[in-house]
């Protein structure tokens, strides 16, 4: 805040306020925002350098959280009901305590457009910023704590990925399978996002109608949290055994990902990672092969960034800065070839002093279905 020159920051998305409230996150609007004809916002506001003035601005529901003592700062105001009253109380705050608010940081891709109008006629002559960048470096590095749910999601996913490619049939369609994997991470104590799945040679990742046949090579490529870190991974599967080409193809995008994770350790430039992979991932093949790598927490693609030419697009200023130790990378080779189908490997990776801790590790090789 110092370095951006920010006075106060009004902090809004869902997962910003759980990193800054120690872990909590709201129960009742835990993914779903809307209610009557506005939207649950949670606001804290955050002054340089004032932690004893910090407010929490929450929903009157909020007040059994309170009694639980889930909640750190003194200064609580759960009368919210919509975008517009809860960014008012902050503002309240902000005039009770007398905090200098020339300068002012705000999420804006998670402030809605009403909270902001109303922010900007009661402060007209106040500089209103971005702050993404200032709360996303505070969250780069994961404590212990963080860094146990990570593990615990992760493992999560791919134990029940392998579940799964047990249960798999013949017969069956994509949604059905993906509806098998939600039940198994939920089982696991997850939270299902989401499931990219691709059977056969059809490279739509979509769940649909689409049947499994006999022969098809199958990839799951799945999003499941605890607590609200998000395990991300990616694992192979086959109806049957795999050819030769098939196992030379995903020893090939093992080759990779080892390359990869050779290159990480605390104190590495981020760009040392895509160094060590560039020459395997330029060799000619047939089809599209592409490495990809970038930070995992809370969200995913969150810092470190590494990458500004990927599928999501975004400046990396951590590619030319140091991985520091608690910092944690998905790392992901993907091959889409018009024979064999798609073929991908994502793992999940922990720098360490020495090196890198991989999180739910195994199962990287072809899954046999039904077995």
């Amino acid at each position: 805040m110092e370095e951006r020159g920010l006075d106060v920051l009004l902090v809004t998305s869902k997962h910003n306020v759980q990193y800054l409230l120690g872990g909590y996150r709201f129960f009742m609007f835990d993914y779903m925002d809307a209610t009557g004809l506005s939207r649950y916002l949670p606001v804290m506001v955050y002054p340089k350098g004032r932690p004893d003035l910090v407010a929490y601005i929450g929903n009157p529901n909020e007040s059994y959280e309170r009694e639980l003592g889930s909640l750190w700062p003194d200064h609580l105001d759960l009368r919210a009901r919509g975008s517009v009253d809860t960014i008012q109380f902050g503002l309240e705050h902000i005039a009770a305590k007398d905090l200098a608010a020339a300068s002012i940081g705000i999420e804006s891709a998670f402030l809605p457009a009403n909270s902001f109008e109303v922010l900007q006629a009661s402060l007209p002559k106040a500089l209103i910023s971005d702050c993404t960048t200032v709360l996303e470096e505070l969250r780069a590095v994961k404590s212990s704590t963080e860094l146990g749910y990570l593990k615990i999601a992760s493992e999560g996913v791919v134990d029940a990925m392998v579940a799964t490619f047990s249960k798999i049939e013949p017969g069956q369609t994509k949604q059905e399978v993906v509806e098998i994997l939600r039940r198994e991470e939920v089982r696991r104590g997850l939270s299902f996002e989401y499931c990219l799945i691709t059977a056969g040679k059809d490279m739509n990742r979509a769940p649909s109608g689409q049947v499994i046949a006999d022969g098809d090579v199958i990839s799951l490529d799945s999003g499941g949290n605890y607590r609200g870190y998000i395990g991300d991974l990616c694992r192979m599967g086959i109806v049957g055994n795999p050819s030769g080409e098939l196992d030379d193809s995903l020893a090939a995008i093992d080759e990779i990902q080892q390359a990869a994770r050779r290159a990480i350790r605390a104190g590495a430039i981020g760009s040392e990672i895509f160094a060590a992979t560039e020459a395997l991932v330029a060799k000619p093949r047939e089809g599209r092969l592409s490495f990809v790598a970038h930070g995992m927490g809370l969200i995913p693609h969150e810092a470190p960034r590494l990458l500004d030419n990927g599928p999501v697009p975004y400046p990396a200023p951590h590619r030319a800065q140091p991985l520091l130790a608690g910092m944690v990378l998905s790392i992901e080779t993907t091959w889409q070839h018009p024979r064999l189908g798609f073929i991908k490997l994502e793992d999940t990776v922990a720098v360490t002093r020495e090196g890198y801790t991989a999180f739910g590790d195994s199962a990287r090789g072809w899954n046999r279905i039904g077995r």
